[in-house]
């Protein structure tokens, strides 16, 4: 038998090639896979929470009535004194002063309200 030395190497290297065709298929779908895995991780511990936190500030100063007592992103504390559209009139504590501020700075409602009532 003679073994023709050329023809060995082309078939040892077309079987290498297709198998590092392969393994270079099998490596970029578990890098994407990775990426994939890795996108729903950040989703649901990052992005899934903050939108379910600014979904409930949205509910709270919707919810807001007249006499509620509040604190502004400031740090104020008051009593509300009339509800408009976008601002809010409120009456500090300290020296029953008035101050109108915007409905997106309320930061949390003190009071409680019976949430049965309104199911």
């Amino acid at each position: 038998m003679n073994i023709n030395p050329i023809l060995l190497a082309a078939e040892t290297a077309t079987e290498t090639s297709s198998e590092v065709a392969a393994a270079g298929t099998g490596g970029m779908v578990f890098s994407i896979l990775w990426i994939v895995i890795i996108f729903a991780a950040m989703y649901f511990l990052m992005i899934r929470p903050q939108r379910k936190k600014q979904k409930e500030e949205k509910k709270m100063r919707e919810n807001l009535q007249v006499g509620d007592e509040i604190v502004t992103i400031g740090g104020i504390y008051g009593r509300v004194i009339s509800l408009k559209e976008d601002t809010i009139v409120i009456e500090s504590k300290s020296d029953h002063s008035k101050i109108t501020v915007a409905r997106w700075a309320m930061q949390s409602n003190l009071t409680v309200h019976d949430d049965t009532a309104s199911k």
